[in-house]
C-alpha cells in the first residue's frame, strides 16, 4: 500500500490510490520448432544432371568437363574412351577389353583402386553425369560445360554448389540428394577419413546404388539400409573386365575390423550365358585372418565366387546365391547360421582353403539349401576341393535342409580334399541333414554323431563371440 500511495501523492492527488484490480496472466506463448532447412547445394557425390531431347544419343567424341568457381579444371570425361566400352541395355558401360573402358579412381585413405565405371547414362529425356570419384569438395562452387557433340546439344556454363562437410558420425546416403552423400562410396571415403578407429554407421536410404565399392582401413564401420529389398547395390564386373582377384569383386574391402552390413543387397550383376567368369560380389580381405565381419540381412547374389572371406565371419538371418564356388575363401571361420544358400545353375556350393586343419572353416547351421527351378535335382555338390596340401577343406553342415537340386553322393572327390579322411574336426562334415537322403554319400565326407556336431551347434560354439 505504501508504494500505492507515494505513486499517488506524486501525481498530485490527495486521496489515498486504490489498488489495481487484478490482471489475468499472459499465456506464455510456445516456441514453434522451424522445419529444418535442406543444406544448401547438392551432395559432393551427386550426379549432375542435363535436360536433352527425348531421341538424343551419346557421340563418340567431346567432352564433359567441371570447373572451380575460379576456372579451375577439377574432372574431365572424355567420350574418346566411348570405342572401348559396351553399353548394356540400363545403360551401364563395361569393358570390350581387360582394363579398357572409362576408368576411375576409388580412394580409401591413402589406397586406390582402379575401377571401370559408367561415367554418362541417358534416360527419359535426360543426360546423367558421374563425376570421378572424390573431385568435388565440401561447401564450394562449380560450374561444368558439354560439348555439343557429346548429346547434341551444348552446355556452356551450369553453375552449382555442394553441401557443407556433414557434422557427426551417423552417414546417410540417399539417391535423391537428400542424405549427407549420395553414392555409398562416398558416404565410405568420408567414414575413413574420420579415423580408423571411431565408430561410424552409415544409412543407405532406398533404391539401386549402381557403383564399385572400395573400403580400407577403417574399423568399427556399419552399413545398413532400409531392407534388403529396398536398399540395393548392384553393378556387373569379373575377371572379363578386370585381372586379378581384387579387381574383379563388386565391392573390395580390406584390413577392416568389426564390420557390420545390415538389411542390404549387394548384386554382381555380371552375366554370361554359359555362366563363365569369376565374379565376387564381396571380397573380405582380412590381412590377418582375425578380422571379424558380420552380415545381418543381407543378400549377396552373383554367379561364380559370390563371396570370399578371410579371417572370422557371421552371416545370418541372410541370402548367399550363385552356381560355382559361390562360396569360397581362407577364413579361420565363417559361420552361416539361419541363411538360405540358393543355387542358381548345376555347380559348386563350397571350395574352402582354411589355412590350419584346426580352424573351423565354412560351417553351415540351420541353413535351407534351395535352388533355382532351372537347376536340375542331383546337379550340385556340397563343395569341392582346390587340390592344395597347403589349405584344408573344411567344412561342415549341421541341421541343415536341403533340396533335391544336391546330388546324393554329396561331395566331388576328383581332386581329393585334404585331408582325403575326414575327421570330426577337419574335412568335410555333415549332421542332422533333412530334404535329402544321406545313404549315398560318398567317403569324402563324414556324417558326425550328436557329440562330434556340439561344437558347430551355435555361434558361441563356432566363433567363440
Amino acid at each position: 500500500m505504501l508504494a500505492a500511495v507515494l505513486l499517488q501523492v506524486a501525481c498530485g492527488k490527495a486521496t489515498q490510490a486504490e489498488e489495481p484490480a487484478p490482471q489475468k496472466p499472459e499465456t506464455p506463448e510456445v516456441p514453434v520448432t522451424p522445419e529444418p532447412e535442406e543444406p544448401a547445394g547438392q551432395c559432393v557425390d551427386a550426379t549432375l544432371v542435363v535436360e536433352v531431347a527425348a531421341d538424343a544419343s551419346l557421340g563418340t567424341s567431346g567432352l564433359v568437363q567441371v570447373f572451380r568457381a575460379d576456372g579451375t579444371l577439377v574432372d574431365k570425361i572424355d567420350l574418346s574412351d566411348m570405342d572401348k566400352v559396351n553399353v548394356l541395355e540400363d545403360g551401364t558401360m563395361v569393358p570390350k577389353e581387360q582394363g579398357g573402358g572409362f576408368m576411375d579412381k576409388l580412394h580409401s585413405g591413402s589406397a586406390t583402386r582402379m575401377v571401370h565405371y559408367t561415367p554418362l547414362r541417358l534416360e527419359d529425356g535426360k543426360l546423367y553425369i558421374q563425376l570421378h570419384s572424390g573431385v568435388l569438395g565440401f561447401g564450394g562452387s562449380y560450374y561444368f560445360t558439354v560439348d555439343e557433340s557429346v548429346v547434341g546439344q551444348a552446355v556452356e556454363k551450369e553453375e552449382f554448389t555442394t553441401k557443407a562437410k556433414p557434422s557427426g558420425s551417423t552417414l546417410s546416403v540417399k539417391a535423391d540428394g537428400s542424405g549427407d552423400f549420395c553414392t555409398v562410396q562416398g558416404a565410405l571415403n568420408y567414414a575413413v577419413s574420420l579415423g580408423k578407429e571411431t565408430a561410424v554407421t552409415i544409412e543407405v536410404g532406398e533404391g539401386t546404388f549402381r557403383e564399385l565399392l572400395y573400403l580400407r582401413d577403417k574399423n568399427n564401420l556399419t552399413v545398413k539400409g532400409v531392407s534388403r529389398e529396398k536398399s540395393i547395390v548392384k553393378y556387373p564386373n569379373s575377371e572379363v573386365y578386370a585381372e586379378g582377384t581384387s579387381a574383379r569383386c563388386l565391392w573390395l574391402v580390406e584390413n577392416c575390423n568389426n564390420l557390420v552390413l545390415e538389411n542390404l543387397t549387394v548384386e554382381n550383376s555380371f552375366y554370361s550365358s554359359d555362366h563363365k567368369g569369376q565374379a565376387e560380389t564381396l571380397y573380405f580381405n582380412s590381412g590377418n585372418n582375425s578380422h571379424r565381419l558380420t552380415i545381418e540381412n543381407c543378400a549377396l547374389i552373383s554367379w561364380q565366387d559370390t563371396f570370399l572371406c578371410k579371417g572370422e565371419v557371421w552371416v545370418h538371418n541372410s541370402l548367399i546365391a550363385g552356381h560355382c564356388d559361390y562360396i569360397w575363401g581362407y577364413p579361420k571361420v565363417c559361420l552361416f547360421e539361419d541363411c538360405e544358400i540358393r543355387s542358381r545353375a548345376a555347380g559348386y556350393i563350397i571350395q574352402a582353403r582354411v589355412p590350419s586343419a584346426t580352424d573351423k572353416g565354412f560351417v553351415f547351421l540351420n541353413c535351407n539349401l534351395t535352388a533355382e527351378s532351372v537347376v536340375k535335382e542331383g546337379s550340385m555338390y556340397l563343395a569341392r576341393s582346390a587340390g592344395q596340401s597347403d589349405c584344408f577343406d573344411n567344412v561342415t553342415y549341421v541341421n541343415c535342409s536341403m533340396s533335391a537340386a544336391i546330388r546324393p553322393e554329396g561331395w566331388l572327390g576328383s581332386p581329393a580334399p585334404n585331408p582325403s579322411t575326414p575327421t570330426a574336426s577337419a574335412g568335410w562334415k555333415e549332421y542332422g541333414t533333412t530334404g535329402v537322403s544321406t545313404d549315398q554319400r560318398n567317403a569324402c565326407g563324414r556324417i558326425l554323431t550328436a557329440d562330434e556336431a556340439s561344437a558347430y551347434n551355435s555361434k558361441a560354439a563356432v566363433l567363440g563371440w
